[in-house]
């Protein structure tokens, strides 16, 4: 049952700055732009996630990186609601880059989900890290409710995260790989801080946390309960892995968490650091290349990623590499397959 995530080490977590810097793209409106044609954005506007979160502190070290090693170019940091928020700040031209969920990469790309009939034009420049499905819950809920997989949430209270979360949209789709209708269960859209308080406040059976593996939060709220994982059974995660959103199979080991004492099959879904089509093609060349060679810096703020923080895992891609990111690549002895070439 154990299936170790893809091996290649994730793409260091290159530039993910965020913008706090409400400067507008200037390629943005209904202009036709080619695929990084676009001008140089001298001030880089680049959205992560909540100040708690680990896309946050992940853009800081990305936006100094910038500063520090491509003349002219600097970038700021922006709090925002995540991927599926990120993207659409991409879609408009608030902002030039955004750190985001493969998943919600996708359906902006294909125009599915949160995003049918309003598709973005979404490329990566750096794939980072695979953010986990943990299914959390409290030993006595587990007990009493029966949760013993995940589709036993049927019929609970379940938050699913924050509104335009990348958490929601993979909890969302999980639902529907699983045939788990809306009605069939009583929604919350918490944060994480929330579903830990709800949890222990018996105003919620079960929440989603799609988080890198070893999350504080979690951990805390293992320290003072007794927490419990609920597992995706194989048919779930055969059900999920087959369906859309590019997951892959993952075990969450026993001892990542406290109290949890045996492996928890689950899924995950990787981490991409992306532009839309219209981002300079130098300049997304200069951006990934100062990244991985300074990726230290972005360890230093998110140890746990080190194992992935690598340039071959841009093969884990859940869209089309931008033309800059992929001369990069490729001068690095990278082959990029047909189907992630812009």
């Amino acid at each position: 049952m154990r299936r170790a995530l893809p091996s290649l080490a994730a793409l260091s977590t290159g530039v993910l700055l965020l913008t706090a810097c409400a400067q507008p793209a200037e390629s943005g409106g209904d202009e036709e732009v080619g695929i990084g044609s676009g001008p140089v954005q001298n001030q880089l506007s680049i959205a992560t996630g909540g100040t708690a979160g680990v896309y946050y502190p992940i853009g800081g070290a990305l936006s100094g990186i910038i500063g520090d090693n491509i003349e002219g170019q600097s970038g700021s940091v922006e709090a925002t609601g995540a991927s599926v928020e990120n993207i659409r700040l991409l879609g408009s031209g608030t902002a030039h880059m955004a750190i985001v969920q493969g998943d919600a990469a996708d359906q902006a790309a294909t125009g599915t989900a949160d995003f049918e009939g309003a598709p973005v034009e979404t490329y990566s420049l750096a794939v980072l890290y695979p953010n986990v499905f943990h299914a959390v819950t409290l030993d006595p809920i587990a007990e009493s409710k029966g949760f013993e997989c995940f589709s036993d949430v049927v019929e609970s209270r379940y938050s699913v995260g924050d509104v335009g979360s990348g958490n929601e949209a993979t909890t969302n789709q999980v639902f529907a790989s699983l045939e788990i209708a809306g009605d069939q269960i009583e929604i919350d859209q918490l944060g994480y801080a929330e579903t830990a308080s709800a949890l222990q406040n018996g105003q919620l059976d079960a929440g989603s946390w799609v988080v890198g593996e070893g999350h504080a939060g979690i951990t805390e709220l293992g320290t003072t309960d007794d927490l419990h994982l609920i597992p995706l059974c194989d048919d779930e995660r055969s059900a999920v892995v087959n369906g859309y959103g590019g997951y892959t199979e993952h075990t969450i080991a026993a001892g990542t968490y406290p109290g949890v004492d045996e492996d928890v099959p689950t899924i995950a879904v990787w981490n991409a650091l992306v532009v839309s089509g219209g981002f300079n093609e130098d300049q997304a060349y200069e951006i990934t290349k100062a990244m991985f060679e300074n990726i230290d810096a972005v360890l230093d703020v998110y140890a746990p990623a080190e194992e992935y923080l690598v340039a071959e895992t841009i093969l884990n891609s859940p869209v089309p590499v931008h033309p800059g990111a992929l001369r990069y690549y490729e001068e690095q002895g990278i082959e990029i397959p047909e189907e992630l070439r812009p």
